[in-house]
């Protein structure tokens, strides 16, 4: 019988959480760097060459790929002849090594997790608890899958219950451009077809810990159904020219993983899960020996791909923006941006807007007068770093604030990621505004921009507060202009027109 110690586990656990927030898969690198050759289109190539870059820079400090370190997921697979030494139960145990990873002093993660989940949602601080599922199965040792799980990501999950006859690629093929770029293309998909709701959902999560193997599989051909499916579906998602970032491209997916369970003669429930850029998980196992050992990949495996300030890129000189700049801006335009401007997520919104409704004005200090505003929540400094790895999130969860800002705070500008709704982007029109566009998944490049960072307000919101950070050529790109275009609309439209006459040339 494998006796596995208390201290091996969780140990393991932080040890590996650790790891995944600073390493790639290395069949993520190398999908991402074959895309990076084949892509033609300027501005997604842009950003995967910022992805690409990124990862190496974080596998080399080790530093975190994203500032949102995720929800983590653990599948565990118990053998039955595992006896565990310890007084705590699995749960605790795990959750202790999700403890012990986030607040590693050297590389501390960022705490995202709230509870209870509604109402006060108040921050757990150390991340847990993770979610965590069990399998008991024949053997001798743990074998143990660990993900952590932006939620950019995990925000655009779908979920349906078709009829037996339906198409399901024709679903999947609908579903895509509804989900916005805010899960971070290009990543993977996971679809878990069969058993009921709750396990539909689970094997499309499960199924995103596979390998990518897609070019393989191409290159051998199909040898069953399911991989039918999965090349069918790769193809036909590709080819609606999303792109890097959602900016219009050759690549959105880099794989389609397909996991399956019987189901109810009168159902077909398809669950629908992405992976992101900053693709994160791990798998090992225990069998009594001591802790698990983690390879490192290699800085060989990473493709000679360095990102760079275009020639043709814009310099703006924040602490002198006029609303007239701005509003000058053309969709597509690089700027590389330089001064002060303030950061606001969520929470900050809302407290914004409860302050403005009251009569109160905006906190002591706070003046976004011809400012731009940054959605992010930073990762906490470590060593001499101004702040930690600060990409943006995902800016559609500010559409509702983007009225309010505009025409009661003197705000002109905003950087977030992925595309604007309409709401913000009749908003953005009407005040001859701007949003600006950082590249998701290039968390660690982007705060190499920031020279400091202070917390202006609401600093009792951790991650939300609002700061001030102080940035020299923050890399950015004009998204939506102030006359309400949107290269998150041209950009898949022209691609998707582009791709269609490759395919048929």
């Amino acid at each position: 019988m494998t006796v596995i110690k208390q201290e091996d586990l969780i140990q393991s656990v932080a040890d590996a959480l650790q790891f995944i927030s600073y390493y790639h898969p290395v069949d993520y690198i190398q999908a991402v760097g074959k895309a990076y050759e084949r892509e033609q289109s300027p501005a997604a190539k842009d950003a995967l060459a910022q992805i690409l870059t990124n990862s190496r820079m974080c596998a080399e400090g080790h530093r975190p790929i994203c500032q949102d370190t995720g929800a983590v997921v653990a599948f565990l697979k118990i053998g039955m002849d595992v006896r565990f030494e310890t007084d705590m139960s699995l749960n605790d145990m795990i959750n202790e090594g999700v403890r012990r990873a986030y607040l590693h002093p050297d590389n501390k993660l960022r705490a995202s997790m709230v509870d209870p989940p509604i109402g006060k949602r108040v921050n757990t601080r150390d991340n847990t608890p993770a979610m965590i599922y069990h399998e008991l199965v024949p053997g001798d040792r743990l074998e143990i899958a660990l993900a952590a799980k932006g939620g950019g990501s995990e925000n655009k999950s779908k979920f349906t219950i078709l009829n037996p006859s339906d198409s399901l690629v024709d679903w999947i093929v609908q579903t895509l451009p509804t989900m916005g770029a805010g899960w971070c293309p290009p990543g993977v998909l996971g679809i878990g077809i069969g058993g009921t709701a709750e396990k539909a959902m689970l094997l499309a999560k499960e199924s995103l810990m596979a390998p990518i193997d897609i070019q393989k599989l191409q290159a051998r051909g199909p040898q069953n159904s399911t991989e039918e499916l999965r090349l069918e579906i790769f193809d036909k998602v590709n080819a609606l020219g999303i792109g890097a970032q959602g900016l219009g491209g050759l690549t959105t997916v880099v794989d389609v993983k397909i996991a399956e369970y019987p189901t109810h003669a009168a159902s077909l429930p398809v669950a629908l899960i992405p992976n992101c850029a900053a693709t994160r998980h791990v798998e090992f196992h225990l069998d009594g020996s001591g802790p698990a050992v983690l390879t490192p990949p290699r800085l060989e495996d990473w493709p000679d791909v360095t990102w760079t300030p275009s020639n043709e890129s814009t310099r703006v000189d924040l602490d002198n923006l006029t609303p007239e700049e701005a509003a000058s801006w053309k969709p597509g335009q690089r700027l590389l941006l330089n001064g002060k401007l303030l950061t606001g997520r969520d929470a900050a919104h809302k407290r914004i807007q409860e302050l403005l409704e009251s009569g109160q004005g905006l906190p002591e200090g706070v003046d976004f007068t011809n400012r731009l505003i940054y959605y992010v929540g930073p990762v906490d400094p470590v060593r001499d770093e101004a702040v930690g790895p600060a990409g943006p999130t995902t800016a559609t969860r500010m559409d509702k604030f983007t009225e309010m800002m505009l025409s009661q705070t003197g705000l002109i500008g905003m950087i977030g990621k992925a595309e604007r709704g309409p709401i913000a982007i009749e908003a953005i029109k009407q005040h001859k505004a701007a949003y600006l566009m950082a590249v998701g998944g290039a968390a660690y490049l982007v705060s190499q921009a920031i020279r400091s960072a202070r917390v202006l307000a609401f600093e009792e919101l951790g991650m939300e507060a609002i700061y001030e950070f102080e940035v020299e050529d923050m890399p950015v790109t004009v998204a939506v202009d102030s006359k309400g275009n949107s290269v998150h609309q041209s950009g898949p439209a022209e691609w998707r027109v582009k791709i269609t006459d490759l395919v048929s040339s």
